[in-house]
């Protein structure tokens, strides 16, 4: 048998051919230690910041992400079970960044920092991924924040309002009802889904105990608001790492919503427009913080104020900065964050709290006495702010609450000189008690958001005097019977007033007599 020479040629090529496409050539290290979800590595000089590794573990591969780049060494944090690393296992550079699935699929589950589903229905089918840690839009590519991001609560409504794009910071001490807040504008969104307006609500929960966030995401299914909210759960069993990413990979399933503004024929998969609008809600940022500070002690990162790492600032500056309202050019999507930030006893003067005001547009304080006393929500008028919810405001509420506020402030003082028994003249007793009516009002059950129709009835009456002489204990039930009449009897009234958004002098006569006609038969 002959064995031609160039048959064996070709056959020693195409083998060469094949291990040359199959080689695989990596960087490898070793682990020298390893433990509370740190790693220190020998080996891999050319590392980047940032980048993420391989562990190869006896039960697996592990993942983890470069932090610190030293002389002989590299400080890795670890996202999954450190415990399977043992010292000697080998470490390989993948040369990518950290990435977490995005999209539709998303919608509806509660998943782990690292997109993986925690919720037992099934694998998350999406073909696509965003990075977790990016650079937020330029100046050139937003726009002023100028359209309203309802929350459904009166008082943050009428007195503190909140664009589409802005950040405003929900704090106060814990069981102030600061996640009741986040979860009311979550259930609020409910009526725009399907629409145009569609907002899609990640609900970011660090260092909450398992049982707290299943009691949320119970309380969203009820209110059928789970279909257009993704869950992002680093609980507080979870490593420190995991906490620590959980709020960058909620915002990277948002800006896929936001971003989608720019191909506007994309719909969902039963027909609605795809939603270019989204609200982040991370609950709570201070937790974040500590989970940094035990990483960044951890890898020998020098300690500054509290202990926190001289970078914590730029940790959540980095984060909020990526909610925006981006131009028309790049579609008009928007991310609106509502950060989370716990005090300890009202001191809003601490490292983190102070960081985080001077990055947000506003705040909302709840105040511990407030909420005690049956003030719910517990909403401090004199503190809270926003910086820009005013230009984003429905007209007819910007007309009308703008005195609410200064009613309620001088009701407040007040009631100071009223508690020392001191004689009130009549003009002095009636402005404190229209201060009372107004904090009977404001006052709403909880997963109860009102729409803004509905919040612009109650404030004008409240403002133009209507309940000045209805008994403070009936203030709630004349709201729920005016709200009742406007939509019965009054129906033509309400139905402009809600295509409108906007009081002209011929609406406004038309709702006064309305409200009238009610009120005579109320005090009958």
């Amino acid at each position: 048998m002959k064995i031609r020479t160039d048959e064996i040629a070709s056959v020693i090529k195409q083998e060469i051919e094949q291990f040359g496409s199959a080689l695989e050539v990596a960087e490898v290290g070793r682990v020298v230690e390893v433990g509370d979800g740190i790693a220190r590595i020998y080996g891999l000089g050319k590392a980047m910041a940032g980048e993420l590794l391989e562990f190869s573990t006896a039960e697996g591969a592990v993942m983890g992400q470069v932090f610190n780049l030293e002389t002989d060494t590299v400080g890795a944090v670890v996202y999954g079970d450190y415990l399977k690393i043992k010292e000697g296992d080998m470490v390989k550079s993948t040369g990518r960044l950290l990435e977490v699935p995005v999209g539709e699929a998303l919608l509806g589950r509660v998943v782990d920092p690292l997109g993986a589903p925690i919720d037992d229905k099934g694998p998350i089918n999406t073909t696509q991924f965003r990075k977790v840690d990016i650079i937020a839009p330029g100046i050139a590519e937003r726009q002023p924040v100028h359209e309203p991001m309802q929350t459904g609560i009166k008082s943050v409504d009428a007195m503190i309002p909140i664009g589409r794009g802005q950040r405003e910071l929900i704090i106060g001490d814990r069981k102030t009802g600061k996640t009741a807040i986040a979860v009311d504008t979550i259930i609020n969104q409910k009526q725009f889904w399907g629409t145009k307006d569609a907002m899609v609500c990640i609900y970011v929960s660090v260092g909450q105990k398992d049982s707290t966030v299943a009691g949320v995401v119970e309380t969203l299914r009820k209110a059928g608001a789970m279909e257009y909210t993704i869950v992002v759960n680093a609980g507080s069993s979870a490593a420190a790492p995991m906490q620590y990413i959980a709020p960058y990979s909620g915002t990277s399933m948002a800006e896929f919503f936001m971003w989608s503004g720019k191909n506007p024929g994309q719909t969902l998969a039963n027909g609605a427009p795809m939603p270019k609008h989204a609200l982040c809600i991370y609950d709570d940022l201070s937790k974040q913080a500590v989970a940094y500070r035990q990483m960044s002690l951890l890898l020998r990162r020098p300690p500054g104020r509290e202990a926190y790492p001289g970078d914590v600032f730029y940790l959540h500056s980095r984060l909020l900065e990526r909610a925006t309202k981006l131009s028309d050019e790049n579609g008009a999507g928007s991310i609106t964050s509502l950060p989370i930030i716990e005090t300890q006893e009202g001191d809003v003067s601490a490292y983190i709290p102070t960081n985080v005001i001077s990055i947000t547009d506003g705040q909302i304080y709840l105040e511990p006495e407030l909420f005690f006393s049956g003030v719910r929500p517990a909403v401090n008028v004199g503190i809270s702010v926003s910086r820009v919810g005013g230009s984003a405001q429905v007209k007819a509420m910007k007309k009308i609450a703008g005195s609410l506020r200064l009613d309620l402030a001088a009701a407040r003082e007040l009631e100071a000189f009223a508690q020392l028994g001191t004689e009130l003249d009549k003009a002095t007793q009636r402005q404190l008690d229209r201060g009372r009516r107004f904090v009977e009002l404001l006052k709403q059950g909880q997963y109860t958001p009102f729409v803004v129709t509905d919040q612009i009835i109650s404030i004008y009456a409240g403002t133009k005097g209507v309940m000045d002489d209805i008994p403070v204990s009936s203030v709630r039930a004349f709201e729920d019977g005016l709200l009742s009449h406007m939509k019965g009897i009054a129906k033509p009234v309400y139905d402009e007033l809600d295509q409108k958004k906007a009081l002209d002098t011929e609406l406004e006569k038309k709702l006064m007599d309305a409200i009238s006609k009610f009120k005579a038969g109320f005090k009958k």
